[in-house]
């Protein structure tokens, strides 16, 4: 019983992960700028990559012929869905960070940088 709520739910994750995946895409296709492309291309990361790896180690746990071997599966899953949720956004904020400090990108419009004013001057937008 409890075996087939966890592969179900397992499922059900890798599901939404997929529907995020998909979304995601549309959004990095349909943004307009660097930042904004780079925000959902986090997103699909977390939410893309996160749920279908923890719903394979739920999949792993409920699914009984792989005996022993299913603990280590979920653990290895859980793990590495822990290390994507810590190190996805890290890794994008250095990137944006990076993209910025190099002037490569500009935001426009741009209202308000509050690490680097001349970036808007220089971008077209009002300082205001």
């Amino acid at each position: 019983m409890i075996e087939d709520i966890l592969v179900y739910a397992g499922l059900a994750l890798i599901g939404l992960g997929a529907v995020a995946q998909l979304i995601s895409g549309i959004g990095v296709n349909r943004f307009r700028n660097f930042y904004l492309r780079l925000h959902a291309a986090t997103i699909g990361s977390i939410w893309g990559c996160v749920y279908p790896i923890t719903g394979a180690g739920l999949v792993a746990l409920g699914y009984r012929e792989l005996g022993e071997y299913s603990t280590f599966m979920a653990g290895a899953a859980f793990i590495t869905s822990f290390l994507i949720l810590v190190l996805s956004p890290a890794g994008s904020h250095a990137l944006a960070r990076a993209a910025h400090k190099s002037r490569l990108v500009l935001v426009e419009p741009c209202v308000h940088d509050a690490l680097d004013e001349s970036m808007c001057a220089r971008g077209g937008g009002s300082g205001a």
